[in-house]
Order: structure tokens, then C-alpha cells, then sequence
């Protein structure tokens, strides 16, 4: 079996979030894929089979070293570039287990997916206190720019904006605790996030979920934020971007461009490297 392991959001020919790719022929059990992506150890691991004979047309599932997960931007856009590099430039239509979306391969080893709808809602309060808990933060750290929120672009996270970038850097949280969190709530990530340009944002992403401390970038995470900020009609220009990764030292580079129709796709682009 090849296994590819490949780098997403990467900046420079370093950083970026390493990604299991697994192209096959034939599905794998539920039970093979957990294995494997359990052995490969990334943060996810996709496994793709061809619907027809095409070649453009793929069933895509999703899995992390302790759950399967719905929806991975990093692994898509992995995913993306090994599929360019294999059959070239071009579309391809990924079926996953609640949605159908598109990755823009460019054959020379970058991306860009088209996300699932997106959507947001407020927190709840109890939401809200288990997120500050798990970080030892407090209302007064939350930047009152943006409220917290619970936001969806294919995956559920819930996002915390910081007003200290200093805060952000000094994120830490016990993971056995952060999973309990994330799966009461059925959560994916908790993203902490800093404002550091109207259209530029420093993140950092939690994923306990998965038995990961940290993403060093999470395309479905920025997807979701992208439309939560479309949602409280944050100025945007028709592009975002989210460094992320700084401060595990692997920093990435995730670019985001949206239209102002709330609820719809958002696409999300990145460089891709293969990991030696």
C-alpha cells in the first residue's frame, strides 16, 4: 500500500500540517483505515477510492488517529496536490460522508478546495465556559471585536477570539481534558484566534478530538471561520488569510477567497510538500 505523506499550508518548502494520502482501488474496512491512520500517527489521514473510470471522481473519508472526522481541509488539499501529481491539473469531485466538493489541483503540488456550506450560531453558555476552562481564560482575554462562536464549514468548531497575541502563544490545555470538551459538545477544534489585520488573523487550533494536541493549519477550521466572519459582515475584500503554526515552529499559510453570499462555499488554497 502507498502511503504519501505530504505537508498542507506549507510556506517557503517548510511548515505546513503533515497528512496521510492513501489512493486505492477498492474500499477499505472502517476498521483497516482507523489502523492505518492510527500507524501513519498525523493528524488525519485521508483515504480515496474512484468512483468511475474518470479518474476525476472520488469517495473521500477522513480519519485521525482516534475518530473518523467528517470533513479535513489539510488532508484535501494533500490530497489535491498528490491527485495533480498523479493525473495532472484539473477538478476533481470528492464525496465525503455528509457532502460532495471540488479540489483545484494545479500539478505542481498546490490546491484549492471549494468548502461545504458554511454557517455559525452563538455560543452557549455552557459552550463558553468549558472553552475558557479547558485554556484557563477568562471573558476579559476575548477580544470584543468578535464574539465567540460555534461555526461550521463541513465540521463543527468553536472559535475564541484573543485580544493578546501573547495569549495566543501561551495556549496550553491537558488534552485528556480537552477531548472530554470537544466530544460533549461534538466538536472537532477549538480555535483561538488574534486579529492582526482586517484581513489577516494568527490562529491556532486545538483538536483534542482527534488525540492531537494541536494543527499546525486547519483548512476546515478557516473555511468555517471564513464564513463566520461573512456572517457578522467582517470586511473582507473578497480574501482572507490565516497564519498558523508559528508557534509549534512549522508556520503555514492558509488563503481563503469568499463572495458575500452567506451559507455558500468558501475556497481554500495552499502549497503542498512531500515529507522525506
Amino acid at each position: 500500500m502507498d502511503i504519501q505523506r505530504i505537508a498542507a499550508f506549507s510556506t517557503g518548502g517548510s511548515g505546513g500540517n503533515p497528512a496521510g494520502v492513501v489512493m486505492l482501488q477498492k474500499p477499505l474496512s472502517d476498521e483497516d483505515m482507523a489502523r492505518i491512520a492510527a500507524e501513519v500517527g498525523y493528524s488525519e489521514t485521508v483515504f480515496a477510492v474512484p468512483k468511475d473510470e474518470s479518474g476525476k471522481n472520488w469517495r473521500a473519508r477522513y480519519f485521525s488517529p482516534e475518530s473518523e472526522v467528517p470533513f479535513c481541509g489539510h488532508a484535501t488539499i494533500a490530497l489535491g496536490a498528490a491527485l495533480g501529481v498523479h493525473s495532472g491539473s484539473g477538478t476533481y469531485a470528492l464525496t465525503l460522508n455528509n457532502a460532495s466538493i471540488k479540489v483545484q489541483a494545479d500539478g505542481a503540488m498546490g490546491a484549492t478546495l471549494a468548502s461545504p456550506p458554511t454557517y455559525s450560531r452563538n455560543v452557549t453558555k455552557e459552550e463558553l465556559q468549558d472553552a475558557l476552562g479547558l485554556f484557563g481564560l477568562t471573558t476579559k482575554d476575548l477580544d470584543p471585536r468578535l464574539p465567540p462562536a460555534r461555526i461550521h464549514g463541513g465540521a463543527d468548531h468553536l472559535v475564541l477570539p484573543l485580544r493578546a497575541r501573547s495569549r495566543l502563544a501561551a495556549m496550553e490545555y491537558d488534552l485528556d481534558q480537552g477531548r472530554a470538551m470537544m466530544r460533549k459538545h461534538a466538536l472537532v477544534t477549538v480555535m483561538l484566534v488574534v486579529i492582526a489585520g482586517e484581513q489577516l488573523f494568527d490562529v491556532r487550533n486545538a483538536f483534542a478530538s482527534g488525540g492531537v494536541l494541536e494543527d499546525p493549519a486547519t483548512g476546515a477550521a478557516a473555511a468555517a471561520f471564513a464564513g463566520y466572519l461573512r456572517d457578522r459582515e467582517w470586511p473582507h475584500g473578497g480574501a482572507f488569510r490565516i497564519r498558523q503554526g508559528e508557534d509549534m515552529g512549522a508556520p503555514s499559510l492558509i488563503n481563503i477567497t469568499l463572495d458575500n453570499t452567506k451559507g455558500a462555499s468558501v475556497s481554500v488554497s495552499g502549497a503542498a510538500r512531500y515529507i522525506k
